[in-house]
This record gives C-alpha cells, sequence and structure tokens, in this order.
C-alpha cells in the first residue's frame, strides 16, 4: 500500500503505480501519449537548455511529460482519467500538460464520461512563459 509500516508514512507512487492501483486490468487506454512541451521562447537557464531537462526527465521516467492522461474502468464504470507524475519536473503543469487535461476533459463531456484528475504538481512550469532578462 506504499505506507512505511514503522512510521505511517505515505511513500511516493508514480502516475503508472496509479493507474494501475485505480484502473481495472486490461482496460487502460492512454491518449497524446506523444505530445511534448516545446521551448518557443528559448529558454535556457545557466545550468542547461531547457530541452536538455525535459530529455532527461522523459528518460528518467519513461514519460513524455508530467500528465497520463486517458480512458479506463474503475469498478467496471467507463472513466476519463488524467494522473499527474511529480517525478517529472515536480509535476510541473507546462504547455503540453495544459493541452492533454484540456483535451480530456473535451473528450470527457463528448462522451459522457466521469471524469478524474489526480494532481501531484508542484504548479506551473514558469520557464515555458518568460524569457530571462539578460
Amino acid at each position: 500500500m506504499n505506507i512505511c509500516e514503522q512510521c505511517g508514512y505515505h511513500l511516493k507512487i508514480s502516475s503508472s503505480e496509479r493507474i494501475e492501483v485505480l484502473i481495472d486490468p486490461g482496460t487502460w487506454d492512454p491518449m497524446d501519449e506523444d505530445m511534448v512541451s516545446l521551448d518557443p521562447i528559448g529558454f535556457h537557464s545557466e545550468e542547461e537548455p531547457y530541452k536538455d531537462r525535459i530529455d532527461s526527465y522523459q528518460k528518467n521516467t519513461g514519460l513524455t511529460e508530467a500528465v497520463q492522461t486517458g480512458i479506463g474502468q474503475l469498478n467496471g464504470i467507463p472513466i476519463a482519467i488524467g494522473v499527474m507524475d511529480f517525478q517529472f519536473m515536480g509535476g510541473s503543469m507546462g504547455s503540453a500538460v495544459g493541452e492533454k487535461i484540456t483535451r480530456l476533459i473535451e473528450y470527457a463531456t463528448d462522451q459522457f464520461l466521469p471524469l478524474i484528475i489526480v494532481c501531484a504538481s508542484g504548479g506551473a512550469r514558469m520557464q515555458e512563459g518568460r524569457k530571462k532578462n539578460i
């Protein structure tokens, strides 16, 4: 159950593990798996270029972005679900995350599906929205 037996502390859980726990086996159908954030303003920190940071998180987590979206069944009930992953840049919300969640909401609305969003986010990915002063 991802709880420390000694102290009762809840341990980290990835979005994939959360989906596995919530969604009935064999019913997960992901949406927009290939959607990734771009770097439209050419943001570069002093440490490393933005694209290199994204590539590193993709490699380390196996995800393309900080949220997984899709449809599946929960106790036999069809649902739309989005699950954020804190291990991908603190679950920060970049342009692709926002677009994936918007598409999921629109799909759930069009299909009259219940919608569940599991938030595990540290906030917005600010470097996609403004350029560093030089």
